[in-house]
This record gives C-alpha cells, sequence and structure tokens, in this order.
C-alpha cells in the first residue's frame, strides 16, 4: 500500500484508533491517567471563569468541558488535544449572549458545530492554515486585551450605575466613573491570586497554581467573612451533574439572525483547534490528521449545546499541560473529562464559596499568556507584518474579530500581490 493511499485511507480515522491499533498496556493507561487528572485540575476552575466571564453561569463552562472535551478526545484527529471552552471565545459568546440570550448561544453554538463538521467533511481544514501569521498574532492578542478590560470589573469589585457597555471605550469610561466605589476586599483576592499563580508557576510549576489560588482565595473569603461576591451568591451554585440533553429551540428567523455569529465561531474554532493541534505535534511528536480534527470539533459542539454548554475548541495551554503530564493517547483527554464530571458530582457545593474576583484574576493571567509578546515584537520590525497585525489587533478591540481578521487577512493579500507583481516586473524580458 503506498504512502497516498495509506493516508487517504486514514484521513477521517480518530487518533484513539490509532492508538489501540498500536497497542494500549497499563503503563499507558497510568500516564494518560496521572495527565487526566493533572489537565482536570487546571481545568476546573479555567471553565467556571471562562463562562462567567462570557455571561452565563459557571455550570455551562463544566458542561463544554466535560462533553465537548470527551468527544474532541475521542474522536479527534490529534493525539494530545485537549478540548473546553477557551478564553479566545469570551468576547464572541458575551457577545451573542447579550444579543440572542442564553437560547439564542445554544443555537449558535450547535449551528456552529453543524459548520465545522461540514468543513472538516469537505476537506477544508488546509485552508484555515493559510491565514497569515500576523493576524493571527493580531487577533489574539486583541481578544487578550478585550478579556483583561472584561474582567475589571470583577476584578476590582466594582458596581455599575447600568448594563457594563460592550464597546472598549464606553467600558473603560463606565468603569473609571465607578471606581470610587472599588471594593478592596475583592481587589486583594484578585491580586492575590494573580501572586499564586505567577509565584507557583515560578517556583514550584509542579502544583497547579489556579486551583491552588482559587481554592485558597475561596478559604480566606469564607473565613474572614469578606464581603465579596461568590460564584453561590451571584449563580446560587452550580448543579452536580449533567442536565438532560435537549435540541435548542429555533426557528428559520432565529437560524438566520445567529447565522453571522455562527460563521465567527466557526472560523475561530477551526484556527484555535488546529494551532493547538500543531503546537501539540511539535511537543509530543506525530502529525494530527486536520480534517478529522475538525470533524470531532463540530460533533463535540453540537453536544455541548445539546447538554447546556458553550462553545468547544481545541485549547493550547492545557494541551500543552496534557503533553508535559505524560498523556501519551486520547484517553488523557477523555479522562481529564470523566475527571471534571467526578469533581462536579462530588464537589459542586463547595464552588459556591469561590469569589467571584478570584475567577477574574485567574482571567488576568490568561490574557496575559494569551499574548504573544515576543511574536508581537518580532513582528513589528518589518513594516508589512506590522501593518497587517496591527489593522488586525485594532479592528479586534474597536469592531469585532470577524472584521479583524477579514482586514488582516486582505491587506496581506495585497501586499502579496504586491510584491508577487514587483517580481513579475523584475523577472519580465525587455521588449
Amino acid at each position: 500500500m503506498t504512502d497516498t493511499v495509506r493516508a487517504a485511507r486514514t484521513a477521517y480515522m480518530p487518533k484513539l484508533a490509532t492508538a489501540f491499533a498500536e497497542g494500549y498496556g497499563l503503563d499507558t493507561l497510568r500516564r494518560d491517567a496521572m495527565a487526566g487528572l493533572t489537565v482536570a485540575i487546571v481545568a476546573l476552575p479555567l471553565s467556571m471563569a471562562i463562562a462567567i466571564a462570557s455571561g452565563v453561569s459557571p455550570d455551562r463552562g463544566l458542561y463544554a468541558a466535560i462533553v465537548g472535551g470527551f468527544l474532541v478526545s475521542a474522536l479527534g484527529g490529534s493525539r494530545f488535544q485537549i478540548g473546553g471552552p477557551a478564553g479566545a471565545f469570551i468576547v464572541l459568546v458575551a457577545a451573542t449572549v447579550a444579543r440572542f440570550g442564553v437560547d439564542g448561544l445554544m443555537l449558535t453554538v450547535f449551528l456552529s458545530g453543524l459548520m465545522l463538521t461540514l468543513v472538516g467533511v469537505l476537506r477544508l481544514g488546509a485552508l484555515i492554515r493559510l491565514i497569515p501569521h500576523a493576524v493571527t498574532v493580531g487577533f489574539t492578542a486583541g481578544i487578550a486585551v478585550t478579556i483583561a478590560a472584561s474582567q475589571l470589573k470583577d476584578f476590582a469589585g466594582l458596581t455599575l450605575s447600568g448594563p457594563e457597555p460592550g464597546p472598549l471605550a464606553p467600558k473603560l469610561a463606565a468603569l473609571v466613573h465607578a471606581l470610587p466605589g472599588l471594593s478592596w476586599p475583592s481587589a486583594l483576592l484578585a491580586i492575590g491570586v494573580v501572586g499564586v499563580i505567577v509565584g507557583l508557576r515560578r517556583w514550584r510549576p509542579a502544583l497547579p497554581g489556579m486551583l491552588v489560588a482559587v481554592a485558597a482565595a475561596a478559604a480566606a473569603a469564607a473565613l474572614l467573612h469578606l464581603p465579596v461576591e461568590t460564584v453561590g451568591s451571584r449563580f446560587g451554585g452550580i448543579p452536580s451533574g449533567l442536565p438532560m440533553p435537549h435540541l435548542p429551540a429555533f426557528t428559520l428567523a432565529k437560524v438566520l439572525a445567529v447565522l453571522p455569529a455562527a460563521l465567527s465561531f466557526t472560523l475561530l474554532g477551526g484556527i484555535e483547534s488546529l494551532l493547538s493541534a500543531v503546537v501539540a505535534d511539535g511537543m509530543g511528536g506525530g502529525k494530527h490528521r486536520s480534517n478529522m480534527e475538525l470533524v470531532a470539533q463540530g460533533i463535540a459542539n453540537v453536544a455541548s449545546s445539546l447538554f447546556g454548554g458553550i462553545c468547544v475548541t481545541g485549547t493550547i495551554a492545557r494541551t500543552a499541560t496534557n503533553v508535559r503530564a505524560g498523556g501519551r493517547s486520547p484517553v488523557a483527554g477523555m479522562l481529564h473529562s470523566v475527571f471534571l464530571l467526578a469533581f462536579m458530582l462530588l464537589a459542586a457545593p463547595a464552588a459556591s464559596y469561590v469569589p467571584v474576583s478570584a475567577l477574574a484574576g485567574v482571567l488576568a493571567v490568561v490574557a496575559w499568556n494569551m499574548c504573544e509578546k515576543a511574536e508581537v515584537v518580532r513582528l513589528m520590525k518589518h513594516w508589512r507584518s506590522a501593518a497587517v497585525l496591527l489593522a488586525t489587533f485594532l479592528l479586534t478591540i474597536l469592531h469585532d474579530l470577524t472584521a479583524g481578521i477579514a482586514a488582516g487577512c486582505v491587506l496581506a493579500a495585497f501586499f502579496w500581490a504586491v510584491a508577487k507583481r514587483a517580481r513579475w516586473g523584475l523577472q519580465s524580458p525587455s521588449e
């Protein structure tokens, strides 16, 4: 059998099947179980924080990590990919909830899942890789800034006189106006969470910094009776189990209304998942199957919406944690979801004591880590890549993600065409 025929036959084979075909023993299971537990400990506070920042209750982030994360690993084309809610989607999800409500969000996630599946089935995964690197860095930096701005209210325990504005400039103006009402207990807890995460990452990297920091903040708030808002006071806690699955309510008019948002979810989900798979390839070896990965991401999003979860994608930080923790196969990702479900079943009441400002501190660290600072500096040294990066970044924070990506891609294509024409002019024979 030639390599071409073999590649064609395995293009839509999940990596889980490949791992089992190669032989799966108890030693590999032990390694996968330890890696899955490690990732679950990281994912637990992060999934809740991302959900809250997205404008929904924390349990919806856990549903996405449990249901969607399990399917991403079980069906995906990457051996190491960990799926779940991602910080990059906070802006899109929050805007969708604000405009269409939670029911509209569920329909958007459902449609996005169908689109991602279709993109994978049609073998269009390679097209996503054509997006210029400067565009990817630009919109990632833009999302990081937007996430950081969205967390300032909870970070400082501020109370606004009205709804928090969505656009960046009015949001910052409203927050500055509310500064006299700053809650020092909330702010100090958030600062402490950031300090613990950064400190443990530097001096005790083996410890789960995010979970330790959030648990310490919850204990301090409860023992000292601090006047801070908690998950329990805002949301009434989280359920101790998964809900029954059901289809999102929809009409043709509603489908047409949420379609642009679903397209944005699809584009970002495809980019994020394949970038994460590429990172996993570099860290763990091997090569992912991009189209199978997109099919799995699509199915995972459909399933997440059926259980009331938010959107799912491949997550670079959790995938890297999986590789570093010794994960050897997709079983690690599946077990990460199983462990999360166990945490939810056994420890749901404890989540009520978590301060909302502590989760804002977690996302402040996530936003800082998202911004590829070294790449920004490198790309800014060349005027063409700098122009593409800045156009993408500015439109992402001032308008929206779709406009930023579109502008960056168009500008990059224009520069490419100009450079190509110049080369043709130099190489053309004189008349």
